[in-house]
């Protein structure tokens, strides 16, 4: 089983992951407890009328999630998916998920996650952290000690600091 963060009353934190993401290209079975399916998936299961069973979805960058927010937003995990660092379409969904559409359940990134993006991403709404595998996690962890003021209000703070104090 893998390790993930996860924001937990507003400290981040190491936690034991029982979610597996997936993968058109992955399958075969494992030992994780619970799935997070592509969007599409959950699509067609929505169409066919056997989605219920689905607990967690995870959207593309290229996916149109918004025709399906009103199903979406009776998830469990949503996930956003970072195909490469360089591609920063995920935080305009978070941002999306978290101020227009109100979402309030985890929102996990996934994919290309390098402790660089971890301020950036949680500033966007996300909560969780899929960390990539082949980087060390407790090094990821610290990067949410750099900053000890933000400026601008966002989707973890609406207030810029000016209207805190």
């Amino acid at each position: 089983m893998s390790t993930i963060i996860r924001i937990i009353d507003g400290i981040p934190r190491i936690v034991a992951d029982e979610w597996e993401v997936l993968r058109p290209e992955s399958a075969v079975a494992s030992a994780y407890a619970y799935q997070i399916v592509p969007l599409a998936q959950f699509s067609s299961a929505l169409d066919q009328g056997v989605a219920s069973d689905i607990r967690a979805v995870w959207i593309s960058p290229e996916n149109d999630f918004e025709p399906l927010i009103a199903h979406l937003l009776s998830l469990e995990i949503i996930a956003v998916d970072f195909p490469s660092f360089r591609d920063g379409r995920g935080y305009s969904i978070a941002t999306l998920l978290r101020t227009r559409y109100g979402w309030a359940g985890q929102l996990r990134a996934i994919g290309d996650v390098l402790r660089d993006q971890l301020n950036f991403m949680r500033r966007c709404g996300f909560d969780a952290f899929a960390i990539r595998p082949d980087k060390d996690i407790q090094d990821a962890m610290k990067s949410f000690g750099h900053y000890s003021v933000r400026y601008q209000g966002a989707a973890d703070d609406p207030l810029p600091l000016f209207r805190r104090r």
